[in-house]
């Protein structure tokens, strides 16, 4: 594994880092209307890096090792999808907004399952940029590093209001500014080990790309579905969330397109 590619599976960490500093700068809690814009820009970023990043290379892929083209993305994507229920079954949690916790009960903090939240849903992220980068050291027709580096950027671009609002609500919590940002950043320090631990599987098991590809996507979009989205339509302001998805949609695709 070459330095490029240890350096692009740090890349969303360091949008994680870069958002947890907020808590520096920012005097007062993220406004509702604030945190629902962001929330919905992480959604649209995801959705979009789950079908042109992941789903469309893994059809492609499939069609070109001769398979049935959506048979890897379809059984993939639903592993994904299964896997990270599993995850949120067992896992301690509690999500931003939620009054109850999930998964395991546990004798723990709020702030520590509010924290466990935010990374169960980097695990993902980072298996998708693993299996990017991936594909590009296999010279995979579908999959470049550019294109790598361009999801990778993608999610670190999210990553930054994601760290955004997980340090403010701990800082709101009574934490200090320093163990906020050291939580926040934490919770980030998952997405570059599943990464370098998906590029390791994938490119032991060649033919199984494809599956990889789709299983990242389903997981991304579990996320989506179970978690950021439902708290960007919480309560009042909802159209404030609907555009934020718009616009990280958008955003998301145009950088795939027009760069990967």
């Amino acid at each position: 594994m070459n330095q490029d590619i240890i350096m692009g599976t740090l890349v969303p960490f360091i949008g994680t880092t870069l958002g947890a500093s907020m808590v520096f700068f920012l005097r007062k809690e993220m406004s509702q209307k604030l945190q629902k814009a962001l929330l919905g820009f992480a959604s649209g970023v995801m959705i979009a890096a789950a079908v042109w990043s992941l789903l469309l290379p893994a059809i492609e892929m499939a069609e070109e090792q001769g398979s049935i083209a959506w048979v890897p993305a379809t059984i993939g994507f639903l592993l994904g999808i299964g896997f990270l229920l599993l995850l949120d079954t067992f896992i301690p949690h509690i999500h931003l907004k939620a009054e109850e916790p999930e998964g395991v009960k546990a004798n723990l903090k709020k702030t520590t399952m509010l924290a466990f939240a935010v990374t169960l849903h980097n695990i993902p992220e980072g298996m998708a940029v693993g299996v990017a980068f991936a594909g590009a050291m296999m010279g995979n027709v579908s999959m470049t590093m550019t294109g790598a580096f361009v999801l990778a950027l993608g999610i670190a671009i999210q990553n930054f209001p994601e760290g955004a609002i997980i340090s403010m609500p701990l800082r709101g919590a009574g934490l200090s500014r320093n163990k906020a940002f050291w939580i926040g950043t934490a919770t980030g320090v998952v997405e570059p080990i599943a990464a370098v631990i998906t590029i390791l599987l994938a490119s032991l098991i060649t033919p199984l790309l494809p599956y990889f590809l789709a299983f990242a996507a389903g997981a991304m979009i579990y996320v989506v579905v179970e978690e950021l989205i439902p708290e960007a339509m919480a309560g009042e302001h909802t159209n404030i969330g609907t555009i934020g998805v718009a616009i990280g949609f958008v955003l998301m695709m145009v950088l795939d397109v027009a760069l990967g």
